[in-house]
């Protein structure tokens, strides 16, 4: 097997073969379906020096990645020319707010345009339905019943509020990617073609049916307002995300004029949040967003920072205290110094995570989408089957069941010629067999299948963001839903992080306490470790200096070796001393035992080959530790425990969490914590499944456990990069939160325990929209091309079609919706 070291020296080898790849975010608009996803991620692939492309139809973005050199604006041209309009999606504070609209203005034009459209063909509806009152029975409408009328209703409302169906269906067409619009305008365009031929050539005894180009686009409209209204509320949370970011900064003109007299309106001048440089100081009046990332420099005030960790208490902050862009601070002027500006602001970095999290799809999705790059060509193809079916088959075989039930087909709703007799007793066999062949374009949505897994991740990924749980994207909320084994890091993760030093116990009189610390303390110098932090607080309290040191040297997971006053000094494990052959008294081994058996790590100091004294070290547990490993044990969930404390501390630790010695890994190298890791993955044998879970639906089943792993340090990323999910502290190592998948902002296991509720409500939520999409079309394709009409004279006309096809879109979004619910129940 490989050590830890040659895997990463192998990936770093295989790294350096591979250029760096770049990555852009694009707003690509058009999209109405999956169709139209499906043409977008292959007009990007197909273009030169594009690894991979991921396209989000919910968010209308598509996540790029690109070799070093492509130009995007060539794939923005790409795109524009098919039909596809796109631009560079840029960080709000990025863009000049004169040339463009922000996401939530441009989604209100949006909302008005589609009402404007809706409330035009609701009227002409309205005038269609009207002129037909008196073809049910009910009274007749002078004028409103001629047929000249209807055919300019029908033409007004194509090109009018239909308008952009048939332009944007022609144009996918035209490009050889048809999509949902494409279908819709080739049964309007159908429709009204076969009427408009009966009004002029009234010999042919064809009936109007004017009325369904009406129905059809006020139908499709209706729920595609419907379903923007639906998507509004879907991105909401990411909406408000967005209006989080400052727009305004008040940058102190000349630092040093601050005193303790208020500053003058002459120091201050408001400038652009935008254009904050670090370093700048800035006044943060009370009511004020804080503008950027920075430092405390003067005054005192509480801060509302619910935005970035979904704790509603303020947080006080005072003189060299951080301050995050975007929190809002509430009751006192402070003057903070620039930390950080644009990307790098935290807030900054939260978007660019959840989007890119919204853009990043589920596996589960992959069926989908084979599906819908097919769909709407095999729509097409079963139309024009339906329509030679009942043309030269159905209808001659079962002419006198059709005579009896066709007023189920809406005849009763068309409009004769006002010069030929009214309806005839058959429709004309052409006229049937067209109806069902434009029913069985306009009721196939591939729209439902687009929207089914990006809706409910979206709503998925905006509920953790809004709870402090960043997850990096669909594809890992689907694997969080697999877990079967969650391994957590001891310090700094189930530990608060902050040990300090409970006893200092020198083994010889030559030996006093403090000089036993303060050469501790002088030897921990520079080392980052908490335990060798814990010993430097220690020192610092006591006011000890530090002692000449020189060749410092750290082993990870043993000690440090260092030259203090000359003497070679060990400081470190047990195992540390064995190796230097460092001699151990009984009543030394006798001490380290009793310190470890009550919970707390013997630090072991030697001098000159003679062990001196040891120092013993003491994190305390999370308050929520204990209940959150209970609430995954509760889960079915296996949980393990990693330290590189010796067993006798582990085992101490973990009875107090509730763990069993088979649960804990002691005295762990940080080198052998991926090795564990790999190790449980490939466990022959799974830990138990929860009593009521459900059978998986459209997922392959996997031989081996999906292992979890929640870290917080340096020395975790590897095992965080081994591991199926790595979760990572917001306390913890920027190494860390980089190579996790998921984090958590409020620093709380109890957040682990709801990201995983969190992906098995979504998961749920995909799985129920993909079965009703693809139960939807399964079952509606074969009705609408008249299945049942020979047997039973059910049939749908085309306009009852449309408006099952918008309804299909609206319940896939607004099931996904009712995450919301199901999660905070």
């Amino acid at each position: 097997m490989q050590t830890v070291s040659e895997i990463h020296e192998s990936d770093r080898s295989a790294n350096s073969l591979m250029p760096p790849s770049e990555t852009y975010m694009l707003d690509v608009g058009g999209m109405k379906c999956a169709g139209c996803v499906k043409a977008v991620e292959n007009q990007l692939l197909r273009q030169q020096g594009v690894l991979a492309a991921t396209v989000n139809l919910v968010t209308e973005a598509a996540l790029v990645e690109c070799e070093p050199g492509v130009d995007p604006l060539t794939l923005i041209q790409k795109l524009t020319d098919s039909g596809f309009p796109s631009k560079l999606r840029y960080a709000q504070s990025e863009v000049d707010e004169a040339e463009s609209l922000t996401p939530v203005e441009k989604q209100q034009q949006e909302t008005r345009r589609q009402l404007r459209q809706v409330v035009i063909a609701a009227l002409l509806l309205l005038a269609s339905a009207i002129g037909h009152l008196d073809h049910l029975g009910w009274i007749r409408v002078p004028g409103l019943s001629n047929i000249w009328l209807h055919w300019g209703l029908a033409t007004i409302a194509l090109i009018g509020p239909g308008r952009p169906i048939l332009t944007d269906g022609w144009r996918g067409l035209r490009h050889n990617m048809p999509n949902m619009n494409t279908l819709v305008g080739l049964g309007t365009l159908t429709a009204y073609s076969a009427s408009l031929i009966a009004l002029l050539f009234p010999g042919l005894g064809w009936e109007c049916f004017f009325d369904e180009p009406v129905m059809l686009v006020g139908f499709i409209l209706l729920g595609r307002a419907l379903e923007q209204h639906a998507r509004s509320r879907a991105t909401g949370a990411y909406q408000s995300l967005l209006a989080l970011q400052p727009s305004i900064a008040r940058l102190i003109r000349v630092p040093s004029e601050l005193t303790a007299v208020p500053l003058t309106n002459a120091a201050i001048l408001e400038i652009p949040a935008s254009r904050v440089k670090v370093g700048e100081w800035l006044q943060v009046l009370p009511g004020d967003k804080i503008p950027v990332d920075g430092e405390v420099m003067a005054g005192q005030s509480t801060v509302d920072e619910s935005m970035l960790t979904g704790e509603a208490m303020p947080v006080l902050k005072q003189v060299g205290d951080s301050v995050t862009g975007g929190s809002l601070n509430l009751s006192g002027a402070v003057t903070i110094k620039a930390t950080r500006t644009g990307k790098d602001t935290t807030l900054a970095q939260i978007i660019n995570l959840v989007e890119t999290a919204q853009t990043r799809k589920a596996p589960i999705q992959g069926l989908a989408d084979i599906i819908a790059g097919y769909f709407t060509y095999g729509v097409m193809a079963l139309a024009l089957l339906t329509f030679l079916f009942w043309y030269f088959i159905g209808i001659p075989l079962w002419s006198d069941q059709i005579a009896a039930h066709v007023h189920l087909m809406g005849s009763a709703h068309a409009l004769m010629p006002t010069h030929l007799p009214a309806h005839p007793s058959t429709p004309a066999p052409l006229l049937l067999s067209l109806k069902l062949a434009i029913a069985v374009l306009v009721i196939a949505c591939p729209c439902a299948l687009g929207l089914a897994t990006p809706t409910a991740i979206l709503v998925g990924s905006s509920l953790g963001a809004e709870r402090g749980l960043l997850i990096r994207g669909g594809d890992v909320l689907e694997k969080v839903h697999q877990l079967q084994t969650v391994v957590f890091d001891k310090t700094g993760t189930l530990t608060l992080g902050q040990p300090s030093v409970t006893d200092l116990l020198p083994l010889s009189q030559d030996w006093s306490a403090q000089t036993l610390l303060q050469i501790a303390a002088t030897a921990e110098r520079g080392t980052q470790h908490p335990l060798a932090i814990a010993v430097q607080q220690a020192a610092t309290k006591q006011n000890l200096p530090e002692l000449a040191a020189q060749s410092c040297h750290t082993e990870p997971g043993y000690g440090i070796f260092a030259l203090v006053d000359n003497k070679p000094v060990l400081l470190g494990t047990q195992a540390w001393l064995e190796q230097h052959a460092i001699p151990m008294s009984p009543e030394a081994a006798s001490t380290a035992q009793s310190l470890a058996v009550a919970g707390k790590t013997p630090i072991y100091v030697s001098v000159e080959g003679q062990l001196i004294g040891l120092i013993a070290v003491q994190d305390c547990l999370r308050p929520d530790a204990k209940d959150a490993i209970a609430q995954l044990r509760q889960m079915g969930l296996q949980v393990f425990m990693l330290t590189g404390d010796q067993p006798t501390v582990a085992a101490s630790i973990g009875q107090a969490l509730g763990l069993s010695d088979a649960e804990i890994f002691a005295d762990v190298r940080p080198g052998q914590k991926a090795v564990i890791v790999r190790q449980l993955q490939a466990a022959k044998a799974l830990p138990p499944q929860l009593p009521n879970s459900k059978p998986p639906f459209f997922r392959r089943k996997r031989q081996t456990p999906l292992v979890a792993m929640i870290g917080d340090g340096i020395n975790d990323a590897p095992a965080l990069a081994q591991a199926d999910i790595g979760i990572a502290m917001n306390s913890g190592t920027d190494v860390a939160i980089e190579t996790a998948e998921i984090i958590l902002m409020r620093d709380q296991l109890s957040d682990v325990v709801e990201a995983i509720r969190l992906s098995r409500a979504t998961f749920e939520k995909i799985r129920q929209n993909l079965f009703w999409a693809f139960i939807y079309n399964a079952l509606g394709i074969p009705i609408a091309a008249g299945l049942l009409l020979p047997f039973w004279g059910i049939a749908l006309s085309p306009a009852t079609a449309g408006a099952l096809m918008a309804f299909s879109s609206v319940s896939v979004v607004t099931n996904s919706l009712l995450l919301r619910r199901r999660f905070a129940a």
